[in-house]
């Protein structure tokens, strides 16, 4: 989400006439976008804004404004201005980045008086150098990111901001605001304006995209039934919310239609929340051959009484029931998730269970962390944050350790398979002799040589230099946890490889 937020900024103060400076050195405003999700997160950004703080105030410099964006300005607010001085001159939250134009004119004004007066204290209120207002509807719809790769065969496309969830341990409701959802029409726009610029990969984004329904063309009719057909939630899940839902453009119907665009551009989407992923929508992703086979299905937890308190809505059994229902639907889908070791008040045996579910379910990919505890949440100011440090970090320890040798298994079993690849780039371990890319299951594959077959499904084609953005043939041949290595058998189009193979990997 954020680099898709910097992009709009980016867009923002192009149109704005500003330039892009190619680095930090060449700028003379720094615009640091940033995550509050983990407290390790923020403690990186302290880091760079003290950085950025000795860089402006060497001889010769030439930075005159530093500005800090997204999810830690909204948490902190003016506490980022007043903590000490000189860190930044403006904070803008995610909902507020169409006044980053202004809050610059601000910024740079009131740094202009203070090297005019030779002093470092600030003439305005902390009020006048910040906007952390949220929205009930700004979605950004017409705004065209600029990404900053713009030769880069993937893009991100935001169809929804903010979330309603309020699990325990999260704060993305207190920094992203109400869950709101972005125009179908707009999003469809935007992925085939990105099409016809050569964009093979698609991922949707949200908070908890998968909860997308927009009932714009309802208007205040829609009404709220978190149990209409189209929108009902997975079976054994529960919401705290009950969101606009009946007569909207559900998740499924936007996946398929942003598929439908070209069948040349796979489709992704992350994040979502397992409540919502009904029958309907894993049906979508397995009857459209370029929608990714690949499910990210967030756990944080192996232990139904962990979920519990962290008001997740499901039970162990009933993520397992779904897990089990979508490899029966999609199959040959890959699974990852997220996990959180240390919640408050979690015991040994729940740690336990975590471990189990990871052997279990066996996931390709996960994201792991130890708890952090986030002001403002459910948990924390219903709960004491009582397992200790040393407790957090070995069971972080052993959830890596179970994913790891589970994830190499199921790896190893892909060995003399062949996948469609999409090529992102040269490898960057050995950029002279590999190219790499992602499965269509999202796996990191490396391409072993950068020629191959123009065409795979023609043995006696002529070889040619494997690029960017190329549909790569790839056997695999060694695999490891994280990295699959490959042959490449030759250049293709999606379309061939779907009518030759039924689906993106066999």
């Amino acid at each position: 989400m954020n680099a898709n937020d910097s992009d709009v900024v980016r867009a923002l103060l192009v149109e704005a006439k500003h330039a892009i400076a190619s680095s930090a050195s060449d700028a003379t405003v720094v615009l640091v976008n940033t995550c509050a999700i983990r407290e390790n997160a923020e403690s990186r950004v302290w880091t760079r804004l003290r950085q950025l703080r000795a860089e402006r105030r060497a001889p010769g410099s030439r930075l005159r404004a530093v500005g800090v964006l997204g999810c830690m300005a909204e948490r902190l607010k003016g506490k980022i201005l007043s903590a000490e001085e000189g860190l930044a001159d403006m904070v803008v939250g995610p909902d507020a980045y169409r006044d980053v134009v202004r809050l610059l004119r601000v910024a740079r004004e009131e740094s202009d008086r203070r090297r005019q007066r030779e002093t470092r204290a600030n003439t305005l209120d902390d009020e006048d150098r910040m906007n952390v207002m949220l929205s009930l509807d700004e979605t950004y719809a017409d705004v065209f990111p600029l990404r900053a790769d713009p030769m880069s065969p993937q893009a991100y496309v935001s169809v929804t901001r903010g979330c309603d969830n309020m699990c325990a341990f999260c704060v993305v409701p207190f920094t992203r605001g109400r869950e709101r959802s972005r125009p179908f029409e707009s999003v469809l726009e935007e992925c085939r304006k990105l099409i016809d610029q050569g964009v093979k990969e698609i991922t949707l984004l949200g908070q908890n995209v998968n909860s997308y329904a927009d009932a714009s063309e309802v208007g205040t009719s829609a009404k709220t039934d978190a149990d209409a057909p189209f929108g009902a939630y997975a079976k054994g899940f529960t919401s705290v919310y009950k969101p606009k839902r009946v007569g909207a453009r559900a998740f499924a119907d936007l996946v398929e239609a942003v598929a439908a665009i070209d069948v040349e551009c796979r489709v992704r989407f992350t994040s979502p929340h397992p409540k919502d992923f009904p029958d309907d929508l894993l049906r979508v992703i397995a009857n459209t051959p370029n929608v990714c086979k690949q499910l990210h299905m967030p756990a944080q937890s192996g232990s139904t009484s962990t979920l519990e308190r962290m008001r997740r809505g499901y039970t162990r059994e009933a993520y397992l029931e779904l897990i089990e229902r979508a490899r029966e639907i999609i199959p040959g889908v890959a699974i990852s998730s997220d996990f959180i070791s240390g919640f408050c008040g979690e015991s040994e045996d729940e740690h336990a269970e975590t471990l189990t579910l990871l052997e279990t379910v066996r996931y390709e990919h996960a994201y792991m962390f130890h708890y952090s505890r986030r002001d403002k949440t459910y948990a924390a100011r219903h709960f004491d944050d009582d397992v200790p440090e040393e407790v957090k970090k070995r069971r972080l320890a052993e959830v890596i350790e179970t994913f790891r040798r589970c994830a190499a298994d199921v790896n190893a079993r892909e060995v003399g398979c062949t996948h469609l690849v999409l090529i992102e780039g040269a490898s960057k371990k050995n950029p002279e002799s590999q190219m790499s890319g992602r499965s269509d299951t999202g796996k990191r594959v490396v391409v072993q040589g950068k020629r191959t077959k123009a065409n795979a499904l023609d043995g006696d084609s002529e070889e040619v230099d494997i690029k960017s953005g190329d549909y790569v043939v790839a056997k695999i041949v060694e695999a490891g946890a994280s990295t699959l290595v490959a042959e490449p058998v030759g250049v293709t189009t999606a379309r061939a490889f779907y009518e030759a193979h039924g689906g993106a990997s066999f």
